[in-house]
């Protein structure tokens, strides 16, 4: 039987963007095994996808908070080596930077990973056995495709399929709508007063999910002005995905949770303030809205306005 070995780590939405890759290489190769690298918060989502065997989590992030510590150390040579505990068939680093191609360089196989000009870090492409070529203008859903196929030897075909069912992991519906204004980078947020205007205009139910204490003080400022709003309790991956599956609609900005929303085949609407669509919109089968571009949010009455129509769609 082959094994076949994935490495993308991190972020939220980078994950969620290589699952279709797995979807793919699943159908076209169906009598491997697959195992999916990534970092340990996002393991209980990395689960879900029906074609994962095994879960390999690695701790970057919590690493690099005290890189020199013995213990932090001794964790991170032991992970080393229970990397190294199998041989795989075939590597695939999608993640394409520096700290990625390492751990491939660490496991043992033929490594596959973006070559010199299609990778984010040029460095990074000298320690694959086998380089490949993906155009960089493709959105990132592709690329992941593209990669895996050209390293397994086949050629991607049909829709991207997330491999995620949203009445799997859906309760009763209750109607409510999931507001994602939290993300990592400062120049992709849609004003507080934005959101405040926003769900004036709604009413209803509104939920608020954060990911760290900056984004639960601003859930709790928002939902102090807005009546039927409350802030979500923070919880693993696999039950955040229950509760955007369980959404009447959700709107976010450019997150990993609202890329969570697009492969759950949740109506969405996204803004976008501080990147680009075209490269890293969402991708899914629901209805959806995208809205905004770099440097260009749009207005409430734009969003409010696109809720509509992804709610009429969503009703026909």
């Amino acid at each position: 039987m082959t094994n076949v070995l994935f490495i993308k780590t991190s972020s939220l939405g980078d994950v969620i963007h290589h699952m279709p890759a797995l979807t793919d290489a699943h159908r076209e190769r169906g009598n491997a095994t697959f195992t999916w690298l990534v970092e340990e918060a996002f393991a209980p989502l990395v689960g879900l996808h029906p074609a994962v065997a095994e879960v390999i989590p690695v701790a970057s992030r919590r690493w690099r908070k005290s890189l020199y510590k013995p213990a932090t150390l001794s964790e991170i040579a032991a992970s080393l080596r229970d990397i190294r505990t199998r041989r795989y068939d075939d590597i695939v680093d999608s993640q394409g930077l520096l700290r990625t191609a390492l751990i491939a360089r660490a496991a043992r196989g033929r490594r596959n990973g973006y070559d010199h000009s299609s990778i984010r870090e040029p460095l990074a492409s000298h320690f694959y056995d086998v380089r490949h070529h993906v155009d960089r203008n493709l959105h990132a859903v592709e690329r992941n495709r593209i990669l895996t196929g050209l390293a397994l030897g086949y050629k991607p075909r049909g829709e991207p399929d997330f491999g995620l069912d949203r009445q799997r992991f859906a309760k009763a519906a209750s109607g409510y709508v999931i507001f994602l204004h939290g993300t990592a980078r400062p120049d992709k947020q849609w004003p507080e007063s934005s959101w405040i205007a926003l769900g004036k205009a709604l009413g209803g139910e509104l939920v608020l999910p954060w990911g760290n204490e900056i984004e639960r003080a601003r859930s709790e400022r928002i939902a102090a002005q807005l009546p039927g709003a409350r802030v979500a309790q923070r919880a693993p991956l696999d039950q955040v995905a229950q509760l955007i599956a369980g959404a009447q609609y959700v709107v976010g900005v450019d997150t990993g949770l609202l890329h969570l929303a697009a492969a759950l085949a949740v109506p969405l609407v996204a803004i976008f303030a501080g990147s680009k669509p075209n490269l890293t919109g969402p991708v899914g089968k629901g209805p959806m809205h995208i809205l905004g571009d770099d440097r260009m949010p749009p207005s409430v009455d734009d969003v409010a306005d696109s809720i509509a129509k992804v709610v009429s769609s969503k009703s026909n």
